[in-house]
C-alpha cells in the first residue's frame, strides 16, 4: 500500500515535472537569463514559496494529523466540521494578507530583490508581475486544505495531478507570447503572470470537485477561533518555518542573487532540474508518509510506524542518491541539451551547470528531511523542527553571503556559493532531525536498512563512474549545433546507461532480488 501510494504521487509528479521542463525550455528560449526573466522568476517565486510552504509544509503538517484524528476517531461529520472551520479562517486571513502584500509590493520588492533597484525598469516590472501573480497564493492555500482532505481519505491522485494544470496553462501562455512576437519583451512576462493566476483558479476548481465527489461537501462558515482552529494555528505557525525550510533558503538565495545580473535565472533553472527527483521522490514521501504515520500512531501501532519510516528512507535514498551523483557529474550536458537555444547562450550554460552540481550535493539531505519531519508532525510536534529550521536559516544566510562574496573575489560564479550554502543547510537540518528522533526512540534503522544503505551508496558511485567515462564519447552529440533530436537521444542514452548500471548493481549486490523487484512493481500498479 505504501509503495503503491508513493508511485501514484511520484508518477503524477513526474508528469508534472516533465511538463515543467517543457515550460522552462520555452521560457529559456524566449527570455534567456535577461532582465525580463529575472523579473518573472522573482514574481513567480514569491507566491510559489507560499504554495510550497502551505501545500508541502506548514498547513499540510498541521492540518493532516488533526483532520485524520477526527476522521479516524470521531467520524466524517466531525472531520467535515473541522475542515469547514479551518477553511473559513484560512480564507479571511489570506484575503487580508494578499490585499496588503499587493498594495505594499513596491516596498516589499526592496526585500525580495534589492539588487533590482539599480535597474528601475526591471524593478517596476517585477512589482507589476508579482501583483498579477499574487492571488495564486490564495488559490494554493485552498488547494492545500482540499489536498489534505483527499490524502487523509487515501485519495492521492487528484491532488498529485493538480500541478499538471499549472504547467499546461504556463506552456500555453509562453507559447502565446512567442506567437505574438513578445520574446525578450515585457509582454511575455505579463502573459506568464496572468497564466499563473489562471492556473491557480483551475487547480482550486479541480480539487473542489474531487472533494465533493469523495463525499465531503464543504460549506463556508462564519470565521471563528474554535478550539480546533486554535490548535491548528498553534501547530501551523512553527510548521510554517520547519515545513518550508528548503523553500525559505531558496528565497534567501534569490534575494542575494539579485545582486548579480542573471543570477536569479541561473539559480531558477538549476533549481528546476534538481527539483525533479526531489519532487518525484521527496514530495511523494512527504505527502504519503504523514497521513500514514498519523493513522498508525493514532491506532497505537508504533512498530508499523517505524517500518514505514525505514521503508520510506530506503525508497527515497535508492532513487535520490544516484540522481544526485548523476546531476553533479553530468550537469553541463544536461543544461546544454535542455536549455541552450534561442536566448539561452553557452555562457548561460556555463553559469547554470555548476549551480546544478552544487544543488545536487544537497539532494539526499532534502529527501531525508521529507522522511524525518512527518515523524514529528504526526505526533503534533512542530516546534522541534521549527527550532532546527531557525538555526539552519542562520547557517544558510551566513553561508550564502560568505560564499557569494568569496566566489566573487576568486573570480568564479558567485551564485554557486548560494547553491552550496542551501545544500549545506539542508544536510544540517536532516542530521538534526535524525539525531532527535533517534534519541527519543522514535526512529531506529532496522537490519534491512543498515545492510542496504552502504550497497546503495556503492551502486551510486559505480553508476557515477560509468556516466563520467561515457561523457567523453558522447560529448560531440551534446553540442547545440546538432539537431535537438540528436542531443536528446544522446542525453537519453546517458540516462539509460546510468539507470542500467545502478539497478544492475543493486540487483547483483542483493539490495533487491529480481523477485522483490517484480513484486514492488506489481504492488505499485
Amino acid at each position: 500500500m505504501l509503495y503503491r501510494s508513493f508511485v501514484t504521487v511520484g508518477g503524477l509528479t513526474m508528469v508534472s515535472r516533465i511538463l515543467g521542463f517543457a515550460r522552462d525550455i520555452l521560457i529559456a528560449a524566449a527570455l534567456g537569463s535577461g532582465a525580463i526573466a529575472d523579473a518573472f522568476f522573482v514574481a513567480f517565486r514569491f507566491p510559489n514559496l507560499f504554495r510550497r510552504l502551505f501545500a508541502e509544509g506548514a498547513f499540510n503538517a498541521a492540518f493532516v494529523p488533526l483532520f485524520a484524528k477526527r476522521l479516524q476517531g470521531e467520524g466524517a461529520d466531525a472531520a467535515k466540521t473541522f475542515a469547514e472551520e479551518a477553511m473559513s479562517v484560512l480564507l479571511i486571513t489570506l484575503l487580508a494578507f494578499s490585499a496588503i502584500c499587493m498594495l505594499a509590493m513596491p516596498w516589499l520588492m526592496l526585500i525580495l530583490a534589492p539588487g533590482f533597484v539599480a535597474d528601475p525598469d526591471k524593478y517596476d516590472l517585477a512589482v507589476l508581475l508579482t501583483q498579477i501573480a499574487f492571488p495564486y497564493l490564495l488559490c494554493m492555500s485552498l488547494v492545500a486544505l482540499l489536498s489534505g482532505i483527499l490524502n487523509s481519505m487515501h485519495r492521492y491522485w487528484v491532488a498529485a495531478a493538480a500541478p499538471i494544470l499549472l504547467n499546461i496553462v504556463l506552456i500555453a501562455a509562453i507559447s502565446l507570447a512567442i506567437a505574438l512576437g513578445y520574446s525578450q519583451k515585457p509582454g511575455a512576462g505579463i502573459i506568464l503572470a496572468i497564466g499563473v493566476f489562471i492556473a491557480g483558479i483551475a487547480q482550486t476548481i479541480l480539487l473542489w470537485v474531487a472533494v465533493r465527489r469523495a463525499g465531503m461537501r464543504l460549506s463556508l462558515r462564519r470565521p471563528r477561533l474554535t478550539p480546533g482552529v486554535k490548535r491548528l494555528i498553534g501547530l501551523g505557525i512553527p510548521g510554517l518555518i520547519s515545513g518550508g525550510i528548503t523553500q525559505i533558503n531558496i528565497v534567501v538565495g534569490t534575494v542575494i542573487a539579485s545582486m548579480q545580473a542573471g543570477a536569479v535565472s541561473y539559480l531558477y533553472y538549476a533549481d528546476r532540474l534538481y527539483q525533479l527527483p526531489l519532487g518525484i521522490v521527496g514530495v511523494a514521501i512527504g505527502v504519503v508518509l504523514l497521513p500514514d504515520l498519523s493513522r498508525r500512531l493514532q491506532a497505537g501501532d508504533h512498530r508499523a510506524a517505524m517500518d514505514s519510516q525505514n521503508r520510506s528512507l530506503e525508497f527515497g535514498l535508492m532513487l535520490t542518491l544516484p540522481a544526485a551523483v548523476a546531476l553533479a557529474v553530468a550537469a553541463e550536458p544536461i543544461i546544454r541539451v535542455l536549455f541552450e537555444r534561442g536566448a539561452f547562450s553557452p555562457s548561460d550554460t556555463a553559469a547554470t551547470a555548476p549551480a546544478l552540481a552544487a544543488f545536487a550535493c544537497g539532494l539526499p539531505g532534502f529527501v531525508l528531511i521529507k522522511v524525518f519531519q512527518p515523524a514529528f508532525f504526526a505526533r503534533e510536534d512542530t516546534k522541534t523542527p521549527m527550532r532546527y529550521a531557525a538555526f539552519n536559516m542562520i547557517i544558510n544566510v551566513a553561508g550564502s553571503l560568505a560564499l557569494f562574496y568569496a566566489f566573487a573575489q576568486m573570480g568564479y560564479h558567485p551564485h554557486v556559493g548560494i547553491a552550496l550554502a542551501t545544500s549545506l543547510a539542508g544536510w544540517i537540518n536532516a542530521l538534526l532531525l535524525w539525531a532527535t528522533l533517534s534519541r527519543a526512540g522514535n526512529f531506529q534503522a532496522d537490519r534491512r536498512l543498515l545492510r542496504n544503505l552502504p550497497l546503495i551508496i556503492l551502486a551510486s558511485i559505480i553508476m557515477g563512474a560509468a556516466v563520467w567515462f561515457a561523457l567523453g564519447p558522447l560529448a560531440p552529440y551534446f553540442s547545440a549545433a546538432n539537431p535537438i533530436y540528436l542531443q536528446l537521444s544522446a542525453l537519453a542514452g546517458l540516462v539509460g546507461l546510468g539507470a542500467v548500471v545502478f539497478f544492475g548493481t543493486v540487483l547483483l549486490t542483493g539490495v533487491l532480488s529480481p523477485s522483490q523487484f517484480v513484486r514492488k512493481l506489481r504492488r505499485a500498479s
